[in-house]
């Protein structure tokens, strides 16, 4: 998803993943909460006792604080990136080289969705 708003708007690809993460992530996290879990206790997190959908929520929030300290920009329209190019946007991202690497297989339908929470 990142490559494909760096790509198209020519934006850093730092910033579209850092602005993007959190929003994957929580996607994510409906469907391998399990994965979570160690990223938590290495944040920080006392996880035991704690159900894999509480560290994936922990972990989540601490993506979305940090990158408010650090500036990353909340919205894609801080970016100039336009809602028309959301389709085209999700088009590439199902056929880019990384996304076999995420752990849930996205629709297009869902990839749009993402891109619409930080609109």
């Amino acid at each position: 998803m990142a490559h494909q708003l760096g790509g198209i708007y020519n934006l850093p690809h730092g910033v579209c993943n850092a602005m993007l993460l959190p929003y994957v992530e929580e996607e994510n996290a409906k469907y391998v909460p399990e994965k979570f879990v160690s990223i938590a206790n290495v944040l920080g997190y006392d996880v035991e006792g704690k159900s894999a959908q509480e560290c994936a929520a922990f972990v989540v929030d601490s993506m979305k604080e940090l990158a408010k300290k650090v500036g990353i920009p909340a919205t894609l329209g801080e970016l100039g990136v336009n809602d028309v190019d959301f389709d085209l946007l999700a088009e590439n991202a199902m056929k880019d080289i990384c996304a076999p690497g995420n752990p849930v297989e996205f629709t297009k339908e869902q990839i749009i969705e993402l891109y619409k929470k930080i609109v």
